[in-house]
């Protein structure tokens, strides 16, 4: 039995050194599939995962587009919930994210234009209603026609005064809406308003980040945008506002706001669709 020990022996390592080298071949397998699949993952993330972003566009925006019914385009779940301004008579919204009721804002707003509708339906009445002015008295009127005559002179008077009053606070009215509407406007200038009327969308206004096809959006440059759509019929409005006749739909511009020389606002609105 000695004499067969180193035989045994030598053929144990042998097998040891067989079962080494096949062990470091697996590994080093393992490692090249390892590296392999590490390769195959980084390819994988490098490729793009998202589209372009959206266009801001008359054609459509977040599923939004003239014709839009408001509760169909509450229900696209792109806007949220519940009303920012319900100014004129239209409703309005912002998209999801954007900033939630401003109560203060909106009762300021509800004050100012019910001050508005009752001021100038009282005008309207006043001015159908207006006394003719006093005539002369006749020739050898006694001094009772004459006391007559200058009380109601005195009476036209003071209602003249007083419907001259009423007109001015009704005009006063008319600005005081305008400064509420331009309050609402800058309040989402930035965040994006969707703005509908009883027959559907009126306005949509572009949150910051969105642009055009033609690239312009906030912070584009007036050379950039009277480049983009200068050929296109891009006109200074009165409202002091670029505007932009949407091709093929009737009624609906572009607005861009500038100030500064760049854009800060733009939207896509049909002035013509009234709120009620």
């Amino acid at each position: 039995m000695g004499k067969n020990r180193g035989p045994i022996r030598a053929v144990g390592a042998a097998v040891s050194v067989v079962l080494l080298v096949a062990g470091a071949a697996a590994c080093g397998n393992d490692d090249k599939k390892d590296t392999a699949k590490a390769d195959s993952t980084a390819t994988a993330s490098a490729a793009p995962t998202s589209k372009a972003p959206e266009a801001f566009s008359a054609a459509g925006y977040r599923g939004l587009k003239p014709g839009t019914a408001k509760d169909a385009g509450l229900a696209t779940g792109v806007l949220e919930a519940a009303p920012v301004s319900l100014l004129d008579g239209c409703t309005d919204f912002v998209y999801k994210g954007g900033p939630a009721p401003d109560k203060t804002r909106m009762d300021a707003e509800a004050a100012t234009e019910a001050r508005y509708k009752d001021l100038n339906a009282q005008a309207d009445a006043a001015r159908g209603t207006a006394p003719a002015p006093a005539g002369t008295l006749p020739p050898g009127a006694s001094a009772k026609d004459a006391a007559a005559a200058a009380a109601g002179s005195a009476a036209a008077a003071k209602d003249s005064a007083a419907t001259a009053k009423l007109m001015a606070d009704a005009t006063k009215s008319i600005a005081d809406m305008w400064v509420a509407r331009e309050a609402k406007d800058k309040a989402f200038l930035a965040t994006g308003r969707v703005s509908f009327a009883a027959t559907g969308l009126r306005e949509l206004v572009a949150p910051a980040e969105a642009r055009t096809a033609e690239g312009i959006g906030a912070g584009a440059t007036l050379d950039a945008l009277q480049q983009a759509y200068g050929a296109k019929g891009l006109q200074l409005a009165k409202s002091g506002k670029y505007e932009l006749p949407v091709e093929g739909q009737q009624g609906w511009k572009y607005e861009f706001t500038v100030d500064g020389g760049k854009v800060v606002g733009m939207a896509v609105a049909n002035r013509d669709i009234k709120c009620v």
